[in-house]
């Protein structure tokens, strides 16, 4: 759908001469980018002239999805205001906001959890993906606010909610219980307060439900990608689960147990979104996840969302703001993370440091995660969301480093110990090593070697949902090209067009 004509957008025309692209090349590429999210387009090169010639706002996700076509050539994030179609966003405030006070910080999360409604329904195959609210560009300069927040204030003074406070929010939270629809446990408990003109009363065993949730949901997600349909449902916890109790009270004890537990679950929710390729909706969910790191009291936590933060600005073509988010990350933890921790935050430096071609750099974030690493002990006080983390994961990421450093003999070394023990409980991990491993025999001339890694790998990626997975493989199958005339790469070829053309 398109709105009525305006003046000309001389903004869109300008930028799209700057790229390099067509009327007919930009409808084709917002046509693609709507498929890969369930959306059918069929705008062509006269729809473009009208948006540019006549002024006329294509409405939704459009909007979104021309700046991510112009951004994806010019190799930058393209605001909607750089291209005249600021005012068409839907949602502009949902979820990027830092709230410096406690409460506000509250009422924005919930809403960017009430707007993610259609979780529970795409996983059921009854609509459309919960991102489609949020579908749009990625935009690294939206972390700069959040980050220096909670660089300077990384712990809030303190996040009670006794029952005295609420008196004035009673109707705000009996419209929003009544907004869960037929509910049970926590949901139903807060309706029944708040009927009664209640606040309900939230205790350590809420706290304990949420983090176990979300230690469950870690394990999904590892074994089955984001787009698995048990991954879906963390959006779903949030909305349910952790919304009634954040509009409950508490003490400041059970408030920065509470907070902590929906941090690591919106995190996730954000992780999820961003191995689906739902750039926008990650970097929302990363922000709010930040600020309730802020309010649970836990900086190791908090640094843990600005490593996030850090592998997606480095995954879309950001590594220099990648570097800074990973520092931040490094310098706030000093003293306070573990040392597997801290490894882990000097390899996602490592990453960033590789992804924009420094390669000195690379190598010293390197050397910091393994000898970081090398200190940490079985005793040591490490959170349970770093136990995905030991040596096998350092050498998959260090391959990768080397990877887009260009020095496939550094690649193959650190694959060969990343693919040494194999799991069933990462399976998505091990995909990604094996492609990784495909990519740099192909780059070593190794066709028989290649073919192997590959092959296992476009199995494990029919197992999963990930878009992430899917991307690695597009580029091996990208690869493979150089090899068209030898049977053996046709053949792998054709099981990986197989796998990608299977629905996410």
């Amino acid at each position: 759908m398109t709105t009525t004509g305006r003046e000309p957008n001389e903004r869109l025309g300008t930028l799209l001469a700057l790229a390099g692209i067509s009327n007919a090349g930009l409808a084709r590429r917002v046509n693609d980018l709507g498929a890969q999210r369930g959306l059918t387009f069929r705008y062509d090169k006269t729809s473009v002239a009208r948006w540019v010639g006549k002024g006329m706002v294509p409405q939704g996700a459009v909007p979104q999805l021309i700046a991510t076509a112009i951004g994806g050539k010019l190799g930058r994030s393209v605001p909607l205001e750089e291209i005249g179609l600021a005012g068409s966003d839907p949602a502009p405030e949902i979820g990027l906001a830092f709230p410096r006070d406690v409460q506000e910080a509250v009422r924005h999360v919930t809403e960017l959890w009430r707007l993610d409604s259609g979780a529970a329904a795409r996983s059921e195959g009854r609509g459309r993906g919960w991102w489609d609210n949020l579908a749009g560009t990625f935009s690294v300069t939206a972390y700069a606010t959040p980050v220096s927040r909670w660089l300077i204030t990384p712990v809030d003074s303190s996040v009670a909610r006794e029952a005295g406070d609420l008196r004035g929010e009673a109707q705000r939270i009996r419209a929003v219980a009544a907004d869960f629809g037929e509910v049970h446990g926590e949901a139903a408990r807060v309706r029944a307060a708040a009927g009664d003109g209640r606040a309900y009363r939230v205790g350590h065993a809420d706290a304990a439900k949420l983090r176990q949730a979300a230690g469950e949901a870690r394990h999904w997600d590892s074994r089955y990608g984001g787009g698995d349909w048990r991954s879906s449902m963390v959006p779903e916890c949030l909305r349910q689960d952790a919304t009634p109790l954040l509009l409950g009270s508490y003490s400041d004890e059970v408030g920065r147990a509470l907070f902590g537990a929906t941090a690591e679950l919106t995190r996730l929710a954000g992780w999820m979104a961003f191995d689906t390729g739902q750039h926008e909706a990650a970097q929302r969910y990363y922000i709010q996840a930040l600020r309730l790191a802020r309010a649970a009291a836990d900086v190791p936590f908090g640094g843990y969302v600005l490593a996030s933060m850090s592998l997606q600005a480095t995954y879309r073509g950001a590594a220099e703001e990648g570097v800074d988010l990973a520092q931040a990350a490094i310098e706030r933890n000093r003293g306070l993370a573990t040392a597997r921790t801290m490894s882990f935050f000097h390899l996602v430096e490592a990453r960033a440091h590789a992804r924009a071609g420094s390669a000195h750099a690379c190598a010293q974030a390197l050397a910091a995660a393994e000898s970081r690493l090398e200190r940490a002990r079985p005793g040591d006080a490490d959170p349970p969301w770093i136990d995905f983390y030991s040596y096998d994961r350092l050498a998959a990421d260090a391959a990768e480093c080397y990877r887009d450093l260009g020095v496939p003999l550094k690649v193959r070394q650190f694959t060969e110990h990343a693919l040494a023990s194999p799991t069933e409980e990462y399976v998505r991990s091990h995909g990604l090593r094996l492609v990784v491993s495909a990519l740099a025999e192909l780059d070593d001339g190794d066709l028989d070697a290649a073919v192997a890694a590959g092959t296992r790998a476009v199995e494990v990626a029919g197992r999963i949902s990930s878009q992430r997975t899917r991307e690695y493989v597009q580029e091996m199958l990208r690869r493979l090209e150089h090899f068209k005339g030898e049977r053996a790469a046709v053949e792998l070829a054709e099981r990986a067009r197989l796998v990608l053309a299977a629905p996410a």
